[in-house]
């Protein structure tokens, strides 16, 4: 920067930089004042009603910094509010993510996994008979499958917010015609409903569900109506191995170490990626991974899905939803729901 001949900022130029100061500093108070009273009001550790209140008094705390700031010009206000920030954020650190909680029915229980060469036993494996949401039959098995005999890895999105929005679920066949889904998915308490809000606000723990396909994508087509496809995954058997067994230590490490769900950042689709991150190299980056409903999108640019067939055919062929009302609770689900799908080449 130069100087004037006294070794000084020029007077215009210290004007700009107190005005840019000015300015960060009311952006950084503004926000502060708004992620502050949200997070108060998702997890200060009082009654529903004085969060609300305990929130309301730190908006109204920031705006009174802000004011001060702004008229006076005061120091102090610049002083006292970081002060405040500091202990919001050493709080908010502090919040704990816990397994032993009053969970809903459906994610009661974590999978666990015990490896014993190429056999993994799954314990808490979903089989629920859904009748509709809150009325069904509650089922948790251990089951063991056999990685030798992996034959197939399908990502399946369930649509239910529009076409920028799915849950994501990767399901393993395996050379019997077994199938295992597995599903990363919130932590709800009873008294809990989803909100993309509270996904911020620690308001979740995350889960692994390892789950039967007639369980966990009956329950999206066939009672909540949501709308499914299904994309065959274009991988070598090395690199499935892989992904089931992260998959599987993700459980196991969330199941002794909880974390909490985060609506960006730990996330169905951002999880999912972490972990096929580790298995391909240079998987790049996309806004796709946040935005799941267009994830085909991404994976075909990374050469990901069946050969030979537009992303529009794939799509069409892989709606799901029509086939497995059909199926509903007769045998044979898992391939009643993949009959018109084009097979991989290895496949045929």
């Amino acid at each position: 920067m130069s100087l004037d001949t006294a070794g000084e900022t020029p007077p215009a130029r210290r004007h700009v930089l107190g005005t840019i100061l000015r300015v960060i500093t009311v952006l950084v108070i503004m926000g502060f004042a708004a992620w502050g009273g949200l997070a108060l009001s998702y997890q200060a550790p009082v009654s529903p009603a004085l969060r609300i209140a305990t929130a309301v008094v730190w908006v109204i705390f920031s705006l009174a910094c802000l004011v001060v700031y702004l008229k006076r010009r005061s120091r102090l206000a610049a002083l006292i509010y970081p002060v405040a920030i500091a202990g919001l954020l050493f709080w908010w650190d502090s919040i704990p993510a816990r397994n032993d909680r009053d969970w809903t029915d459906d994610v009661a229980q974590t999978t666990v996994g015990v490896v014993n060469g190429h056999e993994v036993t799954l314990a808490n494996v979903r089989n629920f008979d859904w009748r509709t949401e809150n009325d069904y039959t509650a089922n948790w098995e251990t089951r063991t499958y056999d990685l030798d005999k992996l034959a197939s890895v399908d990502l399946l999105l369930s649509y239910w917010s529009g076409p920028a929005i799915a849950h994501t679920l990767v399901s393993f066949g395996f050379a019997d015609g077994g199938f295992v889904t597995f599903s990363v998915e919130i932590r709800k308490e009873k008294h809990e409903r989803f909100s993309e809000i509270g996904g911020f606000f620690k308001e979740f723990e995350t889960s692994v569900i390892a789950a039967d396909e007639r369980d966990i994508v009956r329950l999206r087509t066939n009672v909540r109506k949501e709308d499914v496809y299904l994309y065959r995954i274009a991988m070598p058997k090395p690199a499935m191995r892989s992904l089931f067994m992260a998959y599987v230590n993700e459980a196991n490490s969330l199941s002794e170490t909880p974390r909490f769900y985060n609506t960006i950042t730990a996330n169905c689709t951002t999880i999912v990626y972490e972990m096929v991150s580790r298995i391909v190299a240079d998987l790049p980056l996309d806004y796709r991974l946040i935005f799941s409903g267009y994830l085909p999108e991404y994976i075909e640019t990374v050469k990901g899905l069946t050969p030979g067939f537009t992303l529009e055919e794939l799509r069409a062929a892989g709606r799901i939803g029509a086939r497995a009302q059909a199926a509903d609770s007769a045998p044979g689900f898992s391939a009643r729901i993949r009959d018109g799908i084009p097979p991989l080449p290895f496949d045929r």
